[in-house]
């Protein structure tokens, strides 16, 4: 591996301007094709097969045509004055006259009058109407949204408050916006402090730049043919600026060293990219593994996200390996050092990580019990997980559906805005409506249920469909066990009646998705600790060191969870961050978090742990191999943690509540595992194992493939002749340390 990397990078080195060629001709054709692709659509698929409330779905689209359109709707909420109705001559009035105008619109389907639907509180303050679209909200144009926001005004003379909820009018999610630019900025201070020049400091922000727009061009050009959506995009946007940047700092930090230990451009070159390189080869590959094995879960949203997230780190991956090495042979003496390029000795420039180190190694049980203890700590509300699929009740108060869905709370009724949808079939039923009729008479009369709507037939007799009203709201724990205890009556009335039902609509569906990703979180966490014992042991050769990873690991997502928990559920420093509204954690975040948390911590454990094999594989006793890969590694990788936790953090100032949760878990997952795990925990545990950290087996020894990540092959090769870079003036020797 160390070998053929190190090929690759004299390769790229020597022929810099065609590899840059190329990459520009890939950046321009994916962005071609992107700005010629159709707009994103619906694939059509499930949301998630093999749950109740999708099967229902399923069935209501097949039967009933046309009822699950997903054209832009708004909910158009009236709230008359205190002590006032909206049933009064002059706000009916108002209201009517909305109806009539907004209905005439070119492509509204319908529009659903308030008084004539039963759609009025029965106190009479509160009414709502509903404007149906036949297109998506992302392709209303701006004069239908004036058109109905016009006739909202018209309304708001009348003296009546109004709020808009639904798709019609809502805010479209964006990534991070000025946060996300202030994360970037804080990147490149970074590494302007961690090089000390702006060359070294602007290639990887240049690189990862290239690898993000190819990834999301890519995304954007493939958007219409595989459904994918916005929020897919964000994150393979926000994975692959992070590991981009961090990549290439690997590569560019390694260039640096082997041009102080005397190296000439070209060969400093290879030897980056076959040593660094080959850690970021199989950190990546940790990555993608863990992101594209976000497929077994069986939700195909969940699936185009880890998928799109996976081929941007692979983007990353071959630029690192690439685009660097060219990037490097155009400013070879750039990315130095002033007092590198000047000659000058470049003493004690990584003292702080050889410091920290020895600190470790003369008190390594009091830090591990110390790191053991402490992120245990975190980690006990994760214990108190409770997932679901926050709506606009997790908007802030500021938004107008927010108040319009506290208004329609008010009003009708906490359950009203989350009511229960439920599919008979009678197919091959005598008396369907008369055994339809039991079935709503016994939902009705469920304690917890308000109230239950008339049943509706499809054109063959042999399906109906009403709703049910919870007393509880969409998220409260009671709807979830009033769904069990609904569902729980079917085998008896299944015998009475001869005809069967389902339970779906959205808060079923949250309740069944959340049941099932919880279900299927501790396996696919299991999985993914025996992938990284797996691939560790491969890349360490050791037993040891691949267990105390897993542990590691385990421990930084448990206190990572445990955190957004605390914080998006329990709603402590929740302020701070804009979260106005706490409430179960989105259903999806949890499982994504694992397999990117996972990517992440085994991205430093390479990147820090290689650098101690490598001294311990030329010589080093086990406690000074500690002390040298610190010396080598520390410095990059606090740089480089620092530079993911200012990343991640720009898209806590998102608009979407899935990408605010992700971008805060990760912000402190990477610093739980960077500064706790790996800068503190790691060393504490090599320290106490000593010699047999690296210990394997001999029969397992013979069985496994060499990869040599360390670069052993590298040290046996014959040295090729320097030869003259162009451009570049003869290379003055710098002197060492």
């Amino acid at each position: 591996m160390a070998t053929l990397l190190y090929r690759m990078g004299r390769t790229a080195f020597q022929r810099r301007w065609l590899v840059t060629l190329l990459w520009a001709v890939v950046l321009g054709a994916v962005g071609l094709g992107a700005a010629k692709a159709p707009a994103a659509g619906d694939d059509g698929t499930s949301f998630m097969p093999g749950i109740e409330a999708q099967r229902a779905f399923d069935l209501i689209g097949e039967r009933f045509p046309g009822a699950d359109a997903d054209g832009a709707n708004a909910r158009i909420v009236f709230v008359a004055p205190d002590g006032q109705k909206v049933t009064a001559p002059g706000p009916r009035a108002a209201v009517d006259g909305l109806v009539e105008r907004v209905a005439t619109g070119s492509r509204v389907a319908g529009v659903v009058d308030p008084f004539t639907a039963g759609a009025v509180s029965e106190d009479g303050s509160t009414a709502y109407a509903t404007v149906n679209y036949e297109v998506k909200a992302g392709d209303l144009t701006d004069a239908e949204k004036n058109a109905l926001e016009r006739a909202i005004g018209e309304v708001l003379r009348s003296g009546l408050t109004v709020e808009v909820g639904g798709t019609a009018l809502g805010a479209q999610p964006a990534a991070g916006g000025s946060s996300e630019a202030v994360g970037i900025a804080l990147a490149a201070v970074v590494l302007l402090i961690t090089f000390g020049s702006l060359a070294a400091a602007g290639l990887p922000l240049l690189t990862a730049v290239v690898g993000i727009g190819v990834s999301t061009a890519a995304i954007l050009a493939l958007g219409s043919v595989f459904g994918l959506s916005l929020t897919t995009g964000t994150l393979a946007g926000m994975l692959g600026l992070a590991v981009g940047i961090d990549y290439a700092l690997f590569v560019v930090s390694r260039y640096r060293e082997e041009r102080a230990n005397g190296h000439d451009p070209r060969e400093a070159t290879g030897l980056a990219v076959g040593t660094a390189g080959s850690a970021v080869v199989f950190a990546g590959l940790t990555v993608v593994i863990a992101l594209a094995g976000l497929s077994v879960v069986g939700v195909p949203m969940l699936t185009k996200m880890g998928l799109c997230a996976a081929g941007a780190v692979v983007v990353a991956v071959l630029i690192a390996l690439t685009l660097v090495p060219a990037l490097l042979g155009m400013w070879p003496q750039a990315v130095l050092s002033r007092r590198v390029r000047k000659g000058r000795a470049v003493t004690g420039e990584a003292g702080g990580g050889s410091r920290w180190a020895r600190l470790v190694l003369r008190r390594p049980v009091t830090v591990l019990v110390t790191c053991v203890v402490g992120l245990g700590a975190l980690a006990l509300p994760a214990t108190h997980l409770e997932m679901g699929m926050p709506g606009a009740e997790s908007k802030p108060v500021s938004s107008t559906e927010r108040r319009a869905y506290d208004a329609l709370a008010e009003g009708f009724g906490a359950g009203f805005n989350g009511p229960l949808t439920i599919v008979a079939d009678v197919r091959g039923v005598t008396g369907a409506e008369a055994a339809v009729k039991t079935i709503a008479r016994e939902i009705g009369a469920t304690r917890g249920v308000v109230s239950v709507s008339a049943a509706r037939f499809d054109e063959a007799g042999d399906t109906a469909l009403f709703s049910a009203v919870p007393a509880s709201g969409p998220n409260d724990e009671d709807t979830k066990d009033l769904v069990q205890t609904i569902r729980s009556q079917r085998p008896a009335l299944e015998r009475e009646t001869g005809a069967t039902f389902e339970v779906t609509g959205s808060t079923a569906m949250n309740i069944d998705v959340a049941r099932a990703l919880q279900d299927a979180l501790v396996p696919y966490l299991a999985v993914i600790v025996v992938l990284a014992l797996l691939l560790l042991l491969v890349v360490f050769r050791s037993v040891l060191v691949p267990v105390k990873a897993a542990f590691g690991f385990l421990l930084s997502v448990l206190a990572s969870l445990g955190a957004v928990v605390a914080v998006f559920q329990w709603g402590w420093g929740a302020s701070l961050l804009g979260v106005e509204q706490t409430g179960p954690i989105m259903s999806l975040m949890p499982i994504f978090l694992v397999g990117i948390v996972f990517g992440l911590a085994m991205d430093y454990e390479v990147f820090l742990v290689a650098r101690m094999r490598e001294a311990y594989v030329h010589g080093d006793s086990a406690p000074q191999a500690v002390v040298t890969g610190f010396r080598h590694s520390a410095r990059v990788v606090v740089a480089a943690a620092v530079i993911m936790i200012a990343v991640f953090s720009g898209f806590v100032g998102a608009d979407e509540s899935m990408i605010k949760t992700i971008g805060f878990g990760l912000a402190v997952a990477v610093l739980f595992d960077a500064f706790v795990v790996r800068m503190t925990l790691v060393p504490a545990v090599l320290a106490l194992l000593g010699d047999r950290a690296w210990w394997l087996p001999g029969w397992l020894d013979r069985l496994l493939p060499r990869v040599d990540v360390e670069g052993v092959g590298l040290a046996r090769r014959p040295v090729p002749a320097a030869g003259p870079v162009p451009g570049e003036a003869a290379p003055q020797e710098p002197a060492r340390a």
